[in-house]
């Protein structure tokens, strides 16, 4: 089974295009104001707009309020929605979506144990835990923390590069990498022969 690809962190149609040329699976957005990598609505509409079939347009959320989370639902078209805070099962479910939860891992966490949190997700998203900072880090976490074998798909962030994400899919055997500032000029611009040389990796393990 080939491993999927999200490329997170979009803010420019052009970087968007990019990242689909290379055959990335999905785009992320993030509507979390404080980010760097935030979007405005304007810009996600005009992303959401330029996609060819059968890319998926992913939302991230911090803590939001539902009121907010469900704005920006009657305004771009999501196909998937993440949530990267404190979430609990219930507050996921309640927007009648497919999600993923993302988990922080440290060093004592059970990702296992993670997985009955959240059995209505499609997905968990593993990320490096850094305090007082959610996501988007640029920090692996120990990749043999990962579990050999589990009934929900996994999906490594973190710190992944083109010169790492091979490594790293050998090491984890995870269903998707995601990446953001790996593949970056700048935080939020992407540099197309980063995106480029990442799906090379990943097509190439």
């Amino acid at each position: 089974m080939r491993t999927r690809v999200k490329i997170c962190g979009m803010t420019r149609v052009e970087d968007a295009q990019a990242a689909v040329d290379n055959g990335a699976d999905a785009l992320g957005l993030v509507f979390y104001p404080p980010s760097p990598r935030y979007v405005s609505i304007a810009a996600a509409q005009a992303i959401a707009q330029s996609l060819a079939p059968f890319v998926q347009l992913v939302g991230l959320f911090v803590n939001a309020e539902p009121t907010y989370v469900q704005s920006v639902l009657a305004q771009v078209p999501l196909d998937l929605l993440q949530f990267h805070g404190d979430e609990t099962e219930s507050a996921c479910c309640r927007y009648h979506r497919p999600y993923i939860k993302a988990i922080r891992v440290k060093a004592d966490t059970s990702i296992a144990a993670c997985v009955t949190h959240y059995p209505s997700a499609r997905g968990l998203l593993l990320d490096a835990y850094v305090k007082g900072i959610p996501g988007g880090t640029g920090t692996p976490f120990d990749w043999s923390q990962v579990p050999a074998e589990l009934n929900k798909p996994l999906i490594l962030a973190g710190g992944l590069t083109p010169e790492n994400v091979q490594q790293a899919i050998r090491m984890t055997q995870v269903y998707a990498v995601d990446v953001s500032g790996g593949v970056e000029r700048t935080k939020g611009i992407k540099d197309s022969n980063k995106i480029h040389a990442f799906m090379q990796g990943v097509a190439n393990v």
